[in-house]
């Protein structure tokens, strides 16, 4: 009782947090049994008979299934290769700035793309791409270019998904590794001065070492959804020319799932998104701990 009077406050944030999680989060999770039933609105979740793993041999001799899993895998690796490093080069820049008000400046700029939606965002990404009206095609036209209608082209589809995810999150990613070296032990930084260290040094040697253990649980963290992508990006910019190489599980489930009304099916697809990504991560976190000797890892 005493730890619960003086630590009032934070236990109050924890119990909003707690329930919050355990209502929309863990207490849905008895829903998944419908991925091993046939399931039908008018019998419930548990009137609806039993299939076992059908839906999962389903998925496994649907045809699509290759094709939209090597798209999802491509894609994602895309996001991994080029998306995740974006944030912490931006950050050790930003880090590098010697005027505050500057840096100031430059980080309310980058955060500003997130708090716009995708739908607003998509938008403006297809008419900066327009080959009518657009900035791409304008800037083209200066040299002589003729212009390239790139939401028409499957093989540009990929670069744009991974550019326009950069542009929108590139700044809002970066406030954690910002926020990480900011917590660097200011005498490090002193003492590689007076042993002659320049930034570029300095940024080898101390900044990225300091924040390794942080790259590495967002790394971690990241390969939870590697499975998943950005749903509400690729929807807005998927059009019938470009399927081929955009669309990706979550599109496939929301066409089947919610305009089929294949919800068992689709249930079994979430399952197992969900276990690849659980052994990602578990996979992830014993390499990292092994790598780092247990300095880092989520446990």
């Amino acid at each position: 009782m005493k730890t619960i009077r003086k630590h009032g406050e934070l236990l109050a944030l924890f119990l909003f947090s707690f329930l919050f999680f355990f209502l929309f989060k863990y207490g849905p999770l008895y829903g998944v049994v419908i991925a091993f039933k046939d399931f039908r609105v008018v019998d419930g979740i548990w009137g609806s008979p039993w299939v076992g793993l059908q839906h999962f041999i389903d998925l496994f001799q649907n045809n699509d299934f290759y094709r939209l899993l090597k798209n999802t895998l491509l894609l994602n690796l895309y996001l991994l290769l080029f998306a995740f490093p974006a944030p912490i080069v931006l950050a050790l820049l930003l880090n590098e700035i010697r005027s505050r008000y500057f840096q100031r400046f430059i980080q309310t700029t980058m955060y500003l793309p997130h708090f716009v939606s995708w739908v607003i965002m998509s938008g403006l990404v297809i008419y900066f791409l327009s080959p009518t009206s657009g900035v791409v095609a304008e800037i083209a036209g200066w040299f002589g270019q003729e212009p390239v209608f790139y939401m028409g082209k499957k093989e540009y589809f990929r670069p744009i998904i991974v550019a326009s995810a950069i542009l929108k999150d590139l700044g809002w990613g970066s406030i954690i590794y910002f926020a990480a070296l900011t917590g660097i032990n200011p005498e490090l930084q002193e003492s590689a001065i007076i042993d002659g260290a320049n930034r570029w040094q300095r940024m080898v040697k101390i900044n990225i070492p300091s924040i390794m253990p942080t790259i590495a649980i967002m790394f971690i963290l990241s390969l939870g959804g590697f499975l998943s992508a950005n749903f509400e990006q690729i929807i807005n910019l998927l059009n019938p020319v470009t399927i081929d190489t955009g669309d990706v599980i979550d599109t496939y489930v929301y066409r089947v799932g919610l305009q089929q009304f294949q919800y068992s099916y689709t249930a079994a697809i979430g399952l197992f998104k969900s276990l690849v990504g659980l052994l990602l991560i578990l996979g992830a976190n014993l390499a990292v701990r092994r790598l780092s000797k247990g300095e880092s890892g989520l446990w």
